[in-house]
């Protein structure tokens, strides 16, 4: 009897399409006796994906395996009593959980995919702030010759070895992120929500949730990079932010749903905080006329920060190790708790 597996990553954005030699290299992997179908219906790529198509809907019917962009409701529907192993191109898997409650189908995500060109985005906004890049813009833009500004300490500049990181969410993308920082010299602490886990060597303090102000009182860049679930959500609120030293940074690589986007934008207005990078947003895409967009404090990035050219050598990579294992009855790397959302 033929087995099936059904690949729903024909996404209209060229970073996240699927190429030729991805499939190749999936047909090969799973050799004789499996049918690969592929789609050609748009697969959404967007935040956590999972839209769905009817031909992913009819393609799923009877099969074992699916390949997506998150897990839309018709292909859970479509392939209850077959399906056993669904993947989401996606680190953020939220809007699939709901329909996979109960169903017995193991989730894989590809956060570990993404981590390391977030956290190459996180260095450079860090060094876009603590450098003075951004008044040597707004100078370049004005055509003034603003010398006098760094030389005369009215620009804050500041090296790396003096800056304090907190990292709210010390998974794959924070603890990335952490050992870029550590290798540069700042000083690192973090925050997740199973502390006895640790992070990279060298990170100062790990702690559990309800060490979120602490975590913010001891940081002059606070990176947001935890998943969205229910504790999650809005938990980097006016208080916590409020905690953070003057001058500094909030960095979000995370949702947008974390963030008390309001509470920021005040502490910005009145200079109490230095700047903030933002790769996401509560609403995408960013409306226009929002204070965010012309605020001089305010690095706006369209939910952009995980585009690298080596996305599908990661994303293949991680694809045929996880057939070669599914194969093998051996457990899958990058599986969802689907009970604590990540």
């Amino acid at each position: 009897m033929t087995r099936r597996l059904v690949v729903d990553l024909a996404s209209p954005v060229a970073a996240w399409r699927i190429p030729a030699a991805a499939m190749q290299a999936i047909r090969a992997a799973l050799g004789a006796g499996w049918e690969v179908v592929e789609t050609g219906a748009p697969a959404a790529s967007d935040g956590d994906g999972g839209s769905g198509s009817p031909e992913a809907a009819r393609a799923v019917r009877g099969a074992e395996i699916y390949l997506g962009y998150g897990v839309p409701p018709g292909v859970v529907a479509a392939g209850r009593g077959t399906l056993k192993w669904v993947h989401s191109g996606t680190a953020g898997v939220g809007a699939s959980l709901p329909h996979l409650a109960g169903t017995g189908i193991v989730l894989t995500n590809s956060a570990a995919v993404h981590a390391e060109p977030l956290a190459d985005w996180v260095i450079a906004a860090i060094a876009y702030f603590a450098r003075g890049l951004d008044r040597m813009r707004e100078a370049q833009a004005a055509g003034r010759w603003a010398r006098d500004d760094f030389t005369e300490l009215r620009v804050p500049v500041v090296e790396f070895r003096d800056l304090r990181v907190g990292v709210l969410g010390l998974g794959g993308i924070g603890a990335a992120v952490a050992r870029r920082a550590l290798a540069l010299g700042m000083r690192v602490a973090g925050v997740r929500r199973r502390p006895e886990q640790g992070g990279p060597a060298g990170v100062s303090w790990v702690g559990g949730p309800a060490e979120l102000p602490r975590l913010a009182a001891d940081s002059d860049c606070l990176v947001i990079a935890a998943p969205h679930t229910p504790e999650t959500a809005a938990v980097v609120d006016r208080a916590v932010l409020r905690r953070l030293p003057e001058g500094a940074v909030v960095l979000n690589v995370a949702r947008g749903s974390l963030l008390d986007e309001d509470a920021l934008l005040e502490l910005l207005d009145s200079g109490r905080l230095r700047g903030a990078a933002l790769d996401v947003f509560a609403k995408e895409p960013l409306p226009p006329g929002h204070p965010f967009w012309r605020h001089p404090r305010v690095l706006v990035s369209p939910h952009a920060s995980a585009v690298t050219a080596r996305f599908w050598e990661r994303e293949t990579g991680l694809i045929l190790e996880n057939i070669r294992r599914y194969l093998a009855g051996a457990p899958l790397l990058n599986v969802v708790d689907q009970e604590a959302g990540y």
